[in-house]
């Protein structure tokens, strides 16, 4: 963990000091970091070559001389509590007055380990996930003395190495991310304990009927059954036998060779998607719901907060809160009710908060809230987008980089609702990008294809809304440009690329067509055979080729992106909004008409606009030598 912070921190652009307590392992970690960076230059995830990036980095032994300058200091040591009050002990003499003491720990208490200095309210916790690299989710943590100053700096930071921050803001046991998700592998493992499902069960059930990226033994496996043990333990919590079965057998899954599955003679997980129809995942979910609603009732969490972590941090398909919405809270409250009546166990008792949005009647999204709001105005909580408006733009981030932003039915309903509720008066364009450094859309996600019944589909009511907004839309693609994330770059009016960015329709190899309007829309855009080629083989192609066929307006470096984008979207949002509106509607609508009647089309527009306030302000400061200003009039 400690070379892969220090990685993303140097790729950021910061000046770091990577710390150890013996030169070898600094120079094994050193070692670790200019290998990665080949990498990632090579697949040209980033732009700045590997020496440029080890340049900012120096390594030290002696802890004194590593922080006497730090403006901040995040330990990544071992577990353990008396270590790390002894480093914090020493950085507290070591380190100037003014800078934050952080710890990458994952389950010890910011506050036992602030206790070891002067300045608890200068010390708190920022939780990167394994590998830093990769993992976009930090979960920046308060200690019992932690000010909003220390953690607010501390997100800054976060966002500014391109990571997403969370807020706990209570120094709970296991935070928020394993907080949540330690039910998911431990009412697994009482389940299995009771003799009532195999293991297979229950871990095709939860990837095949609820769509998680493994089941919780495969996960168990896969971490080390000893750490969910150990975890247990120290948390003074009941462990289901069957966990402690496999310690005592040494089998921790896959470091062992042999856990919940067999690694050595067996393939591992072995279960298919016809297991465990009848297996109750809702008596696991109703437990990961119960544990979000304690953290957001003892104000340690948002919904927000919680859904992303665990989108983030544990690769969930929805965050727990936006799943339990949709399920219904008063669903999830009876199940854990019956839960308890059962078994009087403590870890079944509901949460006080999910008891008080049931009895005020806020059960889901069918009664317009619960842990969100889902009013049919304007107001609305998203979930799986980002947005934000100023100086005339609208600015859509799609927000499911553990999904490498895949469409799914919230997502899609999510931008309807959007583009249909802005305030047209302060929107003259607007842009769509991905979340994250891999994907601008790689797609729709297919986790509900499988077994679906045939029926004639409907074009899909997103892309038809994207395409006829009335503002110029204009798409960011960096990274994967596939399926409906290609349908998607489609609708909008125009497409900027990185030359890193890879486009196609892998629909075909599904069996699929594109669904959202994509056979349509390509056939026009480009030649009969190139558009039958993209559809037909499902190959990808790279951002010079859809350049050089006409599928985007331009390819260019990472390092030129932002500014070519920039170039466009100021001369969309000064542009004449009422002609911008006008001509992308007889465009549209005429490319579909013979010539006559798109000609029709075009005059009557041309003479509509002739008694615009706008005409006249062009018409004027074109005989005045200077920049229009349109109003919209």
């Amino acid at each position: 963990m400690g070379h892969g912070i220090t990685e993303v921190i140097a790729i950021a652009g910061y000046e770091v000091i990577m710390r150890d307590v013996e030169r070898q392992f600094i120079e094994d970690g050193y070692d670790s970091i200019e290998w990665s960076l080949e990498k990632l230059f090579e697949k040209d995830i980033i732009d700045e070559a590997p020496d440029n990036v080890l340049s900012r980095i120096d390594i030290e032994v002696e802890l004194e001389t590593a922080v006497a300058n730090a403006d901040l200091v995040i330990e990544a040591a071992p577990e353990q509590m008396d270590l790390k009050k002894e480093i914090f002990s020493d950085l507290d003499a070591f380190a100037p007055e003014h800078a934050i003491l952080a710890s990458n720990t994952s389950s010890l208490s910011i506050t036992e380990i602030a206790s070891a200095t002067n300045r608890p309210e200068q010390v708190v916790g920022m939780h990167f996930f394994n590998p830093p690299v990769k993992m976009d989710l930090v979960e920046v943590i308060y200690g019992s003395e932690t000010t909003d100053e220390t953690a607010n700096t501390a997100s800054e930071f976060v966002e500014s190495i391109d990571k997403t921050p969370i807020y706990v803001r209570k120094d709970v046991n296991g935070f928020v991310v394993n907080s949540v998700l330690g039910p998911f592998g431990d009412e697994a493992g009482w389940m299995v304990s009771e003799g009532r499902y195999e293991i297979p069960e229950i871990d095709a059930a939860m990837v095949h009927q609820r769509h998680y990226p493994m089941g919780p033994f495969e996960l168990g496996d896969l971490t080390g059954i000893d750490v969910g043990y150990h975890i247990r333990k120290e948390a003074g919590k009941p462990i289901p036998p069957i966990l402690e079965e496999k310690v005592e057998a040494e089998e921790l899954g896959r470091k062992t060779g042999r856990g919940y599955y067999d690694y050595e003679t067996g393939d591992g997980p072995d279960y298919e998607s016809g297991q465990g129809e009848g297996v109750d995942t809702l008596r696991i979910e109703a437990r990961i719901i119960n544990e979000a609603a304690k953290l957001i009732g003892n104000d340690v969490a948002t919904a927000e907060a919680i859904d992303t972590g665990l989108r983030l941090g544990a690769g969930f398909p929805e965050g727990p809160c936006r799943r339990a919405d949709k399920i219904g809270l008063d669903t999830v409250l009876e199940k854990l009710e019956s839960l308890y009546e059962e078994y009087r166990e403590e870890r079944y008792e509901p949460a006080d908060h999910l008891r008080h949005l049931v009895e005020s009647g806020q059960t889901g999204e069918d009664a317009g809230a619960g842990f969100y709001e889902y009013s049919d105005g304007a107001k609305r909580d998203y979930t799986t987008l980002k947005h934000t408006v100023e100086s005339g733009l609208l600015e859509i981030k799609l927000d499911r980089p553990e999904r490498l932003n895949a469409l799914n039915e919230d997502l899609m309903n999510e931008i309807v609702h959007l583009l249909e509720n802005v305030n047209l008066d302060e929107v003259w364009a607007v842009t769509f990008e991905g979340a994250g450094d891999r994907a601008f859309c790689a797609g729709a996600d297919i986790s509900g294809f499988s077994g679906a019944a045939p029926h004639e589909k409907e074009v899909t009511q997103m892309f038809t809304t994207v395409a006829e907004f009335p503002r110029p839309v204009l798409a960011k693609i960096d990274g994967y440009c596939l399926g409906g994330g290609l349908e998607l770059a489609l609708a909008c009016d125009l497409r900027i690329a990185t030359e890193a960015a890879e486009f196609g329709f892998p629909e075909i190899n599904l069996g699929l067509l594109p669904g959202g309007g994509g056979t349509q829309r390509v056939i026009r855009m480009l030649s009969e055979a190139r558009a039958k080629e993209l559809v037909f083989r499902g190959n990808r192609i790279d951002a010079e080729t859809a350049e050089l066929w006409g599928l985007i307006n331009r390819a260019v470096p990472r390092a030129k992106f932002e500014e070519t984008v920039e170039a466009f979207i100021d001369d969309l949002v000064t542009g004449p909004p009422i002609a911008l509106r006008k001509a992308k509607q007889v465009m549209n609508k005429g490319r579909d008409q013979d010539l006559d009647a798109g000609l029709e089309m075009e005059a009557q527009a041309f003479g509509l606009l002739l008694g615009t306030e706008d005409t006249s302000e062009g018409t004027a400061a074109f005989a005045e030598d200077r920049d229009p200003k349109f109003r919209g009039e």
